[in-house]
């Protein structure tokens, strides 16, 4: 049996990681296709009524459906603002968990496998800025660069890369004593491909689980900077937005504008971490349940 079947076998036994891999799976497929299964481009607003705004679940509205997940104050359907903002909380946390992963575990590993002042240096900023919550960087980094997809995602990077580096690090460090990587450093091949070859292939599985919460973060704290008003522009409303445009209204009865987006919210960010447990479980067999 390979290496991936035999994991595939093991991640199958726990139900509820294989019914939380599915979720995952399936909000992903509705976010991508988005655009053809939503009866409303929430995005363009020419095509938005107030006259539909705020509206309960089951509403007909003047396009002539109905909004089956009830309108926002801007007359927005429900349903395809949420679907429309899991592309983008999507999109986000994995560019920023991808750049974040990148640049951190390309730190973490040079600093292992260097040694001395460059990795006293690389290591006391690394720590330097884990000293600090992630949130409170997201925002002033935020409140710096702007609204912008591109600006989330570098503040969402620069917040983060400390967690992958510290990893990489760690497991850089363990396997840095290793006979193999003395025995690879002996012979004529350049550090790049003792790094490339033998050292980043066994500190993988570690990034990996960080990956997965790190992903998870990303969303969540995406959510958060659009909920204060530091995300993105209006017109680009996110799950985060969709809640913070709902919840004066919240004392008014009007709750369906910003529970479902939070049950949205909720949903993908538990199934993320669930799954993420179960891969830490599997590469950690102490961990094992």
């Amino acid at each position: 049996m390979t290496p991936l079947a035999r994991f595939w076998s093991e991640f199958r036994e726990n139900r509820i990681a294989l019914v939380a891999l599915v979720v995952v799976v399936l909000v992903v497929l509705l976010a991508i296709f988005a655009p053809l299964i939503t009866p409303q481009d929430p995005y363009d607003m020419t095509g938005l009524s107030l006259m539909d705004a705020r509206r309960p679940p089951g509403f007909v509205g003047s396009g002539g459906y109905a909004h089956v997940l009830g309108t926002d104050p801007q007359g927005r359907d429900l349903l395809s603002a949420i679907l429309y903002g899991l592309r983008i909380s999507i999109q986000i946390g994995l560019a920023a968990g991808g750049v974040a992963l990148t640049i951190g575990a390309a730190l973490g590993i040079l600093a292992a496998y260097a040694g001395g002042r460059i990795e006293t240096l690389i290591m006391r900023i690394v720590d330097l800025q884990l000293s600090f919550p992630a949130i409170l960087l997201a925002l002033v980094l935020v409140a710096l660069l702007g609204q912008g997809k591109g600006q989330l995602i570098g503040a969402l990077v620069a917040a983060q890369y400390a967690y992958f580096a510290r990893t990489a690090y760690g497991a850089a460090k363990s396997e840095r004593r290793k006979d193999y990587i003395e025995a690879a450093r002996a012979t004529p091949l350049s550090t790049r491909r003792v790094i490339l070859r033998h050292l980043l292939p066994n500190c993988t599985p570690p990034l990996i689980v960080v990956a997965t919460v790190q992903i998870a973060n990303s969303i969540s704290l995406e959510a958060t900077l659009s909920f204060l008003g530091l995300g993105l522009p209006v017109t680009e409303p996110s799950l985060g937005m969709l809640i913070s445009n709902g919840f004066p209204y919240m004392m008014s009865g009007r709750y369906w504008i910003s529970v479902y987006p939070g049950i949205a919210l909720i949903i993908l960010i538990v199934a993320i971490n669930i799954v993420g447990d179960q891969i830490r479980d599997q590469f950690n067999p102490r961990l094992r349940k």
